[in-house]
């Protein structure tokens, strides 16, 4: 069931004297090899070096924990969402300080969206595949290939939900099975409190058999980082909209056996990518100085690597 939420006031930026930003911070939320029951947080200056700011800092009343999403919202506090692995539903909590954590409550997709399209039936959404591949799976892992007809005529995961805020506008990019392949889906909050969200709206272009799916937008352009689960490579699309029609480019060649894709900018500007390297259980981050068009060989994050699955990173500017 979804709980309430009580209404914050939204303070403004550079009121009552407050001190100008005079730096970075970021926090990054992950679940671990240890336990996917517990989420835990933490911080950098600089998005390489994390210390942890509280292991276990949230677990909710049930279910699990995986893939979470995190973003600081207009009303000051901070709110994750995540892959509950309970159907299809995704997870929400909220924190002032980053250390405790209040649960929200779970978002049920809509029965609605019975016979949504491309939801694992292998038909796709404009396209079922990137350069020379198709298919994609997640951190929590897939079944089913774009190969497979949908098991059912209603959304039975939803997984992997991905917040993406554009223009202040509060979306998640979720991915969604019939019981088949997964498909990237976006919904649109409808009220500042986070409470209730649009129905899914396809993702045109990326296709079937993807997971894991992140959106960034570079001046009038949004990329899309997913998970191939045919190749276990992470592709690379771009759309005018944040709907699509989205187009593969070329891949950059981060290895096989990684997901996850998360991308954050660091103080220089660059942009940076983070990979759950879960075969070999490295985290891995790779760097772009020149828009998203080539990146820097994969290295491992230092201290992390080995512990944390699947992360979440936010930035903001702090005095």
């Amino acid at each position: 069931m979804w709980l309430a939420v009580t209404t914050v006031a939204v303070v403004g930026a550079g009121t009552g004297g407050a001190a100008p930003p005079t730096g970075w911070r970021y926090t990054m939320v992950a679940f671990s090899n240890a336990s996917d029951r517990d989420m835990d947080v933490y911080t950098s200056s600089d998005g390489t070096t994390f210390q942890l700011l509280r292991k276990a800092a949230y677990r909710p009343p049930a279910g699990r924990v995986r893939d979470a999403s995190i973003i600081r919202h207009s009303d000051g506090w901070y709110y994750i969402t995540y892959t509950t692995i309970d159907g299809a539903n995704i997870g929400f909590a909220r924190s002032r300080d980053r250390l405790g954590w209040t649960h929200i409550g779970n978002w049920p997709v809509p029965l609605c969206c019975a016979l949504l399209p491309g939801t694992g039936d292998g038909r796709g959404l404009g396209s079922s595949s990137g350069p020379g591949s198709s298919g994609s799976s997640g951190s929590s892992g897939s079944i089913g290939s774009s190969d497979l007809p949908s098991l059912s005529p209603f959304t039975t995961k939803a997984w992997a939900p991905e917040f993406f805020v554009d223009g202040g506008q509060v979306n998640i990019i979720l991915s969604m099975s019939t019981g088949g392949g997964f498909v990237p889906y976006l919904m649109t909050a409808l009220d500042p409190a986070l409470r209730l969200w649009s129905p899914p709206v396809p993702i045109v272009g990326i296709g079937a058999d993807h997971i894991d799916t992140t959106v960034v937008k570079v001046g009038a352009t949004y990329h899309a980082f997913t998970k191939n689960e045919t190749t276990k490579v992470i592709e690379h699309a771009v759309a005018p909209s944040l709907v699509g029609p989205y187009r593969f480019v070329p891949i950059r060649n981060w290895g096989r056996f990684v997901e996850g894709p998360v991308l954050t900018q660091l103080p220089n500007g660059a942009w940076r990518i983070y990979l759950d390297a879960y075969k070999s259980g490295r985290y891995l981050y790779s760097d772009s100085t020149d828009g998203l068009r080539t990146w820097s060989r994969p290295a491992t994050v230092p201290r992390l690597s080995g512990t944390v699955r699947h992360v979440g990173v936010v930035r903001e500017q702090v005095p």
